[in-house]
């Protein structure tokens, strides 16, 4: 069963956030900078941990992985819409 998650990260090389970036882009939203939403299943938020764990310096990284549960209500503050425009968002 797959489930929401909130991936955010705070990178300290360049080179280390472009690569994270990038290789989040395949596997959810891109909500903001550091910021993703994933609909996961169980393998595959245990093959994201395993990847991420490769790419960053566990003494100056800091990556944030949070299930999201019960009712989805997203509130956006600012300037942004919450999902970009043409995206659409299905939870069942």
């Amino acid at each position: 069963m797959k489930q929401p998650y909130v991936i955010a990260y705070d990178i300290t090389e360049d080179r280390r956030l472009t690569r994270i970036c990038r290789y989040l882009k395949g596997k959810g939203l891109h909500l903001q900078k550091s910021v993703f939403f994933c609909i996961l299943n169980k393998e595959e938020l245990k093959e994201i941990i395993s990847e991420l764990k490769g790419m960053i310096d566990p003494c100056t990284d800091d990556v944030r992985i949070y299930p999201v549960l019960g009712e989805f209500k997203t509130v956006a503050l600012g300037n942004n819409e919450i999902l970009p425009p043409g995206v659409f968002l299905h939870l069942k």
